[in-house]
């Protein structure tokens, strides 16, 4: 019978991953500021949709909250690319 070692906990260095799973973790920083981005301006869109049709406002509010989304996407975005600049 053979007697197999305990697994070791694995380190966050990554050196037990294959190479796919090491670039994915290097562009994970990057997708989430690309997320922050369009979760703010779909955010913004959806909302301003939703409250046009319960207030029967037309398109303003829409417009208003998807420029609010936009901008509020924006900032999230350039704070984590210069948060990630930082860090290199």
């Amino acid at each position: 019978m053979e007697v197999k070692e305990p697994r070791k906990p694995g380190g966050s260095d990554g050196s037990e991953l294959g190479e796919t799973a090491r670039q994915m973790r290097a562009a994970q920083p990057y997708i989430s500021a690309v997320w922050k981005l369009v979760g703010g301006s779909v955010v913004g869109v959806l909302g301003g949709y939703w409250l046009d049709g319960w207030l029967g406002t037309g398109p303003w509010l829409m417009v208003v909250l998807s420029l609010v989304g936009i901008c509020v996407g924006f900032y999230g975005f350039l704070h984590e690319m210069a948060r990630l600049g930082k860090r290199k």
